[in-house]
């Protein structure tokens, strides 16, 4: 396994990280330096759970990797779509009112377990190439801080051209990374 094979997958597991960052962006004040931090804390979180899963799933691959492989992407529809679709429930059903987007810890870590179990698959790539793992582990790591935080700004950037429904849209996209986790875990 060579370096820019290690890259894409990289990038690959952290498109979900960079999907839910836009989200969290829409409807932040990112001037806020109390906002500001958290979304470096978010960032952090992905990327640590981004690049601790594939070590996990490494490790574990040989002992539980068709479980992993069966059940991973049940557990990351269920949680995405329960959120996602609480997000647009209230989104559409409740009065319009200031709203801003969750930062608590809780939810960041729940959104950064939901956005990485399927990288934890990724782990048994690993396996034929002991050598790399540790490597493959810190770029994938760096990759999703690295898109997590850009995607944040971004999110910002786009409400800030289209006026959107944050909470509707950033349901929408939780629900649909769900359904593409769910449908990539079941075809493969």
């Amino acid at each position: 396994m060579d370096l820019i094979t290690i890259m894409l997958i990289a990038v690959g597991l952290a498109m979900d990280c960079f999907a839910v960052s836009i989200a969290q962006g829409l409807d932040s004040d990112l001037s806020d330096p109390n906002i500001k931090s958290k979304t470096i804390l978010m960032a952090l979180l992905f990327g640590i759970f981004q690049g601790g899963m594939p070590l996990i799933g490494y490790y574990a691959g040989s002992v539980c990797g068709e479980f992993f492989q069966t059940y991973a992407p049940w557990i990351a529809l269920v949680i995405l779509v329960i959120i996602g679709g609480k997000m647009v429930t209230e989104a559409l059903f409740k009065k319009e009112e200031k709203h801003r987007t969750n930062w608590s810890l809780p939810y960041l870590l729940l959104m950064a377990v939901a956005t990485s179990i399927d990288a934890l698959a990724t782990g048994v790539v690993f396996i034929p190439y002991p050598e790399k793992l540790w490597t493959g582990v810190g770029i994938i790591a760096l990759v999703s801080f690295g898109l997590s935080l850009g995607g944040c700004y971004s999110g910002k950037g786009i409400k800030a051209q289209i006026p959107v429904r944050a909470e509707l849209v950033g349901g929408l996209i939780l629900i649909c990374i769900g359904l593409k986790i769910w449908i990539e875990g079941i075809c493969l």
